[in-house]
């Protein structure tokens, strides 16, 4: 059942025109899911009615609430509505498909008040019964709906937590693996195929748990598209490669460029560490936290390098530009000051190069100062919106969200 043309969606008795296609681009889950309905039976599991002479959907939802959640579609901007308890507004942004990481700050700072005050927790209502004639496909949708919530949210049932304390095994093994397989003593015979035969395990539980994963996936894009599928993929992929490698070339082949490619490809699978960011609660703050901060993350790298600029110019010219007889060698180009500027600016300070001469060890005195002033600068903005992002995943890991969902 393909739907086409303009589409009328009936929201607590106020009518919204859509076309098909803005209907199939917008970031609403309910709404989106929509187009890829092939029955009349599947779309009464998204929305309460549907007339079909008229191309309309009826949902029994807060009509202003949505109509605010279509200003957010148009302008970018969520913000809860005037006289409209945040708990509430906030059961809406579930039902079509928002968190609350797309309200503006203010507003999430006012919803992670009220949870934290009334301790509730929300969760997407049930999409009512099948009609008859329906049971089995529902019931294979339902199946299929059960295994991919035990493959990606840990906190959903117990076999949801014993299939992740596995998997954070069998990472924990493959990085002690890895680690130990650049001992001197790891090069020995019997020691390679140990590795390579714990290895080969650890990468058939991986591969095994993705690919089921992709499978009961219900948009394979959007599975592709999030950035822990394609961590795992960067991980899982470099032993497949290395693998036809090795047997083509041979472990002994006289082509170097195919040893270092061999070796880069094993190293790669450093990756797998960024696997524990489904289980903990820590790394998934962090990676939200970037995603959210790249602006001040942009402003810190612009203000380091407008300062590498400066200093490193004077520093060049001080210490070996006015002197050229006794000139320090160290500074002998700007980018070669680059480097003390910055280990200078990060209060690093290697003692690999220093200035000699009286101007310049000012010079690097008030660079000292300057990095720790501009460094300190967006770290406010940051320190909060990490503080922000703790509290959400937080909240959002009782309501069996994905650790993926959450970070993309």
């Amino acid at each position: 059942m393909k739907l086409g043309g303009l589409c009328t969606l009936n929201v607590g008795g106020r009518r919204f025109r859509l076309s098909a296609e803005l209907l199939r681009r917008l970031p609403l889950s309910r709404l989106s899911r929509l187009q890829r309905c092939v029955s009349e039976s599947e779309l009464l599991e998204l929305c309460d009615d549907y007339d079909r002479d008229r191309n309309e959907f009826f949902f029994d939802r807060h009509a202003e609430a949505f109509s605010f959640i279509m200003l957010y579609l148009q302008h970018g901007t969520l913000r809860f509505v005037p006289h409209m308890c945040e708990l509430s507004f906030y059961n809406e942004m579930l039902y079509w498909g928002l968190e609350s990481a797309d309200l503006q700050p203010c507003c999430q700072r006012r919803l992670d008040d009220r949870l934290s005050d009334c301790f509730v927790h929300f969760f997407p209502e049930e999409a009512p019964a099948p009609p008859p004639g329906r049971e089995e496909p529902c019931r294979r949708r339902r199946w299929l709906e059960w295994i991919r919530r035990t493959l990606e949210e840990p906190a959903s049932s117990l076999l949801a937590q014993v299939l992740a304390s596995v998997s954070m095994l069998f990472v924990l093994v493959s990085m002690v693996m890895l680690c130990a397989s650049t001992l001197p003593d790891w090069k020995t015979t019997e020691s390679l195929e140990q590795h390579r035969t714990i290895e080969a395990v650890c990468i058939g539980w991986f591969t095994a748990e993705c690919v089921l994963r992709f499978l009961v996936s219900g948009d394979k894009c959007e599975f592709v598209r999030r950035p822990l599928n394609v961590i795992d993929l960067l991980a899982i992929t470099p032993y497949y490669v290395s693998a036809a490698a090795a047997r083509l070339t041979g472990e002994n082949s006289q082509l170097q460029r195919a040893g270092v490619t061999l070796r880069v490809l094993r190293i790669m699978r450093i990756f797998w560490v960024i696997k524990l960011a489904r289980h903990f609660v820590g790394l998934q703050t962090l990676g939200l936290t970037l995603r959210r901060c790249y602006r001040e993350m942009m402003m810190l790298l612009v203000f380091v390098c407008v300062a590498m600029a400066i200093f490193s110019a004077l520093a060049q010219l001080l210490e070996h530009g006015l002197d050229l007889e006794a000139s320090n060698q160290d500074y002998a180009s700007i980018p070669a000051a680059c480097w003390w500027v910055v280990i200078s600016m990060t209060t690093v300070g290697y003692g690999d190069m220093y200035p000699v001469t009286v101007a310049g060890r000012v010079l690097g005195g008030v660079c000292v100062v300057s990095g720790i002033v501009l460094l300190a600068l967006p770290i406010t903005f940051i320190y909060h919106s990490f503080i922000q992002c703790y509290h959400q995943v937080n909240m959002l890991r009782p309501l069996g969200r994905s650790p993926g969902e959450v970070i993309t």
